[in-house]
Formats: C-alpha cells, sequence, structure tokens
C-alpha cells in the first residue's frame, strides 16, 4: 500500500512538473503551422518563474476568497491528477466511474472559487467571465459524466461504436474545459471574447502563477483521462509510459490542429457546440446499452 502511494506521489510530481511543456508544445506547433519562429517550448516554465518572483496588487475591494482562490484551485488541480492516476477505466466500473466523477467535483470546487474570485475583486471584467465560465460549464459536465460512464461500461474495449462516439464527445468537452478555440481562445485579452482569462485579470505576482501551473495541470488532467479512457491498456504494456507520452503528444497536436483551422464562436454558438457533444454522448449510451 505504502508503495502504491509513493508510486502515484513520484507520477503527480513528474506530470505537475511535465504539465507546462505540454503547453508549449501546443503553442511551437500553433506557431510552425503559420510559419512563425514563436516562443520556446520551455516558454511557460519561464512565464511561471517571472510571475512567482513578482509582487501582487490586489484590488482594496478584495476580500479572503481572492486570496483563497488560487490556493484552492491549485490544490484541485493536483488534487485531480491524483485521482485521475487512480482510476483504471474498464477495470472496474463502479470504482473507476467515481473516481472519474470525484476528479471533475474536484476541479468543479476550483472553479467556484475562481468565478467568486472573478466576482470579489469588483472589476466588470471579472464578472463577465465568471457568469461565462459557468454558463460553458453547465453544459461540458453533464456531457463529461455520461462519456465516462460509457468508458467504464465498455470493459476496456473502447474501440466499438459506442467507444468512439463517447471519445469524440469527451474531447469536444476537453477543449471547452482547456478554455481551446473554438470555445475561448487563450491568446486574446479582448474583452468581448475573453472567458477564463477575464476571471484571472486582477491577479499578479505569486497568485497568478498558482493559477496559470494549475491550468497547466488541469489540461494535463484532461488529457490523460481522454489518453486513459481510449486506451486504457497502455499505462500496463510494456513501455507504457512511453506510448502513454506519445498519446498525450499526440492529443496535444490535434488540438494545435483544431486552433488553427477554426475561428473561435459567438458565446452563445458554444451552445449549439455542446449540445451537439451532449447528443453524441447520448448516442454512445444508446450504442453501449445495445452492445454496439
Amino acid at each position: 500500500m505504502l508503495n502504491t502511494i509513493m508510486v502515484i506521489i513520484g507520477k503527480v510530481f513528474a506530470l505537475a512538473i511535465f504539465a507546462p511543456l505540454v503547453s508549449g508544445i501546443i503553442r511551437k506547433t500553433k506557431n510552425t503551422i503559420r510559419m512563425r519562429n514563436g516562443p520556446s517550448v520551455l516558454q511557460p516554465y519561464y512565464n511561471v518563474r517571472k510571475l512567482f518572483l513578482k509582487d501582487e496588487v490586489i484590488s482594496k475591494n478584495a476580500s479572503w476568497i481572492f486570496y483563497a482562490a488560487p490556493v484552492i484551485v491549485f490544490a484541485g488541480s493536483i488534487c485531480a491528477l491524483v485521482l485521475v492516476l487512480m482510476a483504471r477505466p474498464g477495470h472496474l466500473v463502479s470504482n473507476s466511474a467515481a473516481i472519474l466523477i470525484a476528479a471533475f467535483f474536484v476541479l468543479s470546487l476550483g472553479r467556484f472559487f475562481m468565478a467568486l474570485a472573478g466576482l470579489d475583486a469588483g472589476s466588470s471584467f471579472g464578472g463577465m467571465g465568471s457568469s461565462r465560465e459557468v454558463f460553458i460549464s453547465s453544459f461540458a459536465e453533464p456531457v463529461a459524466f455520461i462519456a465516462i460512464f460509457v468508458f467504464c461500461m465498455g470493459g476496456g474495449d473502447n474501440f466499438r461504436v459506442s467507444g468512439v462516439l463517447a471519445g469524440f464527445a469527451l474531447f469536444m468537452v476537453v477543449i471547452a474545459e482547456t478554455s481551446r478555440i473554438p470555445v475561448d481562445n487563450q491568446e486574446t485579452h479582448l474583452e468581448l471574447t475573453m472567458v477564463h482569462e477575464a476571471m484571472v485579470l486582477e491577479y499578479s505576482g505569486r497568485s497568478l502563477a498558482l493559477i496559470e501551473l494549475a491550468s497547466h495541470i488541469k489540461q494535463m488532467v484532461f488529457f490523460i483521462m481522454l489518453s486513459w479512457c481510449l486506451f486504457p491498456a497502455a499505462g500496463t504494456a510494456p513501455w507504457g509510459w512511453a506510448v502513454f507520452s506519445a498519446e498525450i503528444g499526440v492529443i496535444g497536436i490535434a488540438m494545435a490542429f483544431i486552433e488553427i483551422s477554426v475561428a473561435k464562436m459567438r458565446l452563445f454558438r458554444t451552445v449549439d457546440f455542446l449540445s451537439f457533444s451532449f447528443f453524441i454522448a447520448l448516442a454512445a449510451s444508446i450504442a453501449s446499452s445495445l452492445g454496439l
């Protein structure tokens, strides 16, 4: 038992360290396709280090929620990473589904406090970003729950009709949850298009560094969840971690291609986007019940 705990802690530490690298690879891939030089793949590490060395400027209207939110968001992302590493989709249906859904609830706790912090600072941008974030998540989370149940009911054989449909639905949810185009744009600071960036606009220094690092870890959590749901046996196969790393890289490159291939949607068009993913997940559940 102690050895298992130590192994999980070691994996969590390693994945948390390499999480910003995935974001750097995605950004470098986009710039390469656009035929631009762009920053190095290590730029997210430089950004986090620079923010940790800076002082904070805090609004006089802020309460304890504003101070506590970055710590809660970072701790929630670490806890979600632990839960995802504990889950084994396709082996124990009830345990795997419960653990993966618990990971979503832990991430939702961080989103809740982040939304409160956006309102707490008293800025108009923060309130706008909070309302948009909650609006989008209310459509994304039910899709994720259905897709997880379909994967766990698959018994490890996800190359079926139900597994493919659930994988496609979960991939659409991952786009929304990681603030990627067409739902959100991490590279903009225009008030009409900001969602996640609007909530953290009042943060600076160490608090913003924790939020940025937590967002990289959260992205890693969703990529791991998507990878293990599609290929549940990859982690137990020979050279499993090499295969797992390749899968994370492929998912990141796919995200980069999608971001440069489509345009940012209007806010209310994201309802159509996530509603489409909901019907795909629903079709996956029906196909799973029929044994397809």
